[in-house]
């Protein structure tokens, strides 16, 4: 059921939600959250399907606040409120309203939203764009429990890193950090299968890509160890190497969908790592509300120990494992070592385990055959 109000208050808005429930046969209100999204004209409507989507795992009622202030000062001093309200059909289990805020209301959308949030449940705040610097300052976000942005939709995004650690509050997230989720889960499952201590890592991913960032800032948080951020042609994160004792631990992903983990005594595999859509990523920050520690261990560790390398130096850099606990080097990748790295590595991976299970029977010809192996693998890459 859609309903229009032009020119209306919040008290007429929440009449038409209760006169819609009737209509629809379901007086009662079963939504467990209020979902605000902080949008525009040119971005609602996707932004809306992706959190509907959301509500069918997590129903809820959906905000969406298009604040239009106006070009001329006649337009701009007027305050006026148009919304559509819209329950069932497309909204499953949830509610609707698109508020448009036209002229000084736009400024003060806070005062608009407040009266329309569920009793005593909690609110979620989504800028799909042009987020605030500190949303806990927000007035909006203010209002929040969880506070989710997206520094990927960022003109700049590894300098909204930085302002997304200058203005960390307990409750942000970002949507560059849940897309690096399934790669935090399989690398710590390799992990779990490997108790060699890790002495170095190497995450390869596109240039103006957040969430290559933060993977290797919580690799280098969490493991204490030099990282090194490598430029490839994407897309997205392309790979992650982890130096230990006994080998080396390669999960890479060259297309963006299909990843291949190499484990050193183990037989290669083929694990799903698709780049996932905007309405999975959204259900996944809804599942927990409270706030997220290693986002924030994350943040606040390597943001400012960001270091790019020239291009010319990432040679020179490939078989360095950095100085000081921690540092995050990034260093540049031509094209085609890009290309030819994942052919490589493969290799190296498999001569590696060869290695491995040879040594551990205490052959030691045998090992020296496969050091050679290996060698030659980690030549061809």
């Amino acid at each position: 059921m859609k309903i229009d109000l032009t020119d209306t208050t919040s008290g007429q808005i929440n009449a038409a939600l209760m006169k819609a429930r009737r209509a629809t046969g379901s007086p009662a209100v079963g939504m467990v959250l209020t979902l605000v999204l902080v949008t525009d004209e040119g971005t609602h409507y996707d932004a809306l399907r992706a959190a509907s989507e959301a509500s069918k795992e997590h129903p809820s009622r959906i905000l969406v606040v298009v604040r239009r202030p106006g070009r001329s000062p006649r337009d701009r001093a007027r305050a006026r409120m148009d919304a559509e309200v819209r329950v069932g059909g497309e909204t499953g289990a949830g509610e609707t309203v698109l508020l448009r805020l036209h002229g000084e209301l736009a400024a003060h959308s806070y005062s608009a939203v407040l009266p329309l949030l569920l009793p005593d449940a909690p609110v979620v705040v989504w800028w799909p764009e042009d987020a605030p610097e500190r949303p806990a300052s927000d007035p909006l976000g203010a209002l929040a429990q969880r506070r989710i942005t997206d520094m990927a939709a960022a003109e700049d995004p590894v300098a909204c890193l930085a302002r997304r650690e200058a203005g960390y509050a307990p409750g942000d997230t970002d949507l560059a950090w849940t897309r690096i989720t399934p790669w935090r889960s399989m690398l710590a499952s390799a992990l779990d299968q490997r108790h060699a201590p890790v002495t170095g890592a190497v995450v390869e991913g596109e240039e103006h890509n957040p969430s290559t960032e933060l993977l290797a800032l919580w690799l280098a948080d969490r493991l204490g160890v030099p990282v090194r951020r490598v430029l490839s042609a994407g897309p997205g994160i392309t790979g992650v190497r982890l130096y230990t004792a006994d080998g080396e631990i390669c999960l890479d992903r060259p297309d963006g969908s299909l990843a291949e983990l190499a484990v050193p005594g183990q037989p290669e595999r083929h694990v799903a790592l698709h780049r996932r859509d905007t309405p999975e990523l959204i259900a996944e920050e809804l599942r927990r509300l409270d706030p997220d520690e290693a986002y924030a261990s994350a943040l606040r560790f390597g943001v400012a120990r960001l270091e790019h390398l020239p291009a010319a130096a990432a040679a020179a850099a490939d078989d360095a494992t950095g100085d000081g606990d921690g540092t995050v080097e990034a260093a540049a990748a031509t094209e085609a070592d890009a290309g030819a790295k994942p052919a490589g590595r493969a290799r190296a991976g498999r001569a590696r385990s060869a290695k491995a299970g040879r040594a551990g029977k205490g052959e030691a010809a045998d090992a020296a055959t496969g050091g050679d192996a290996a060698g030659s693998g980690e030549a061809t890459a």
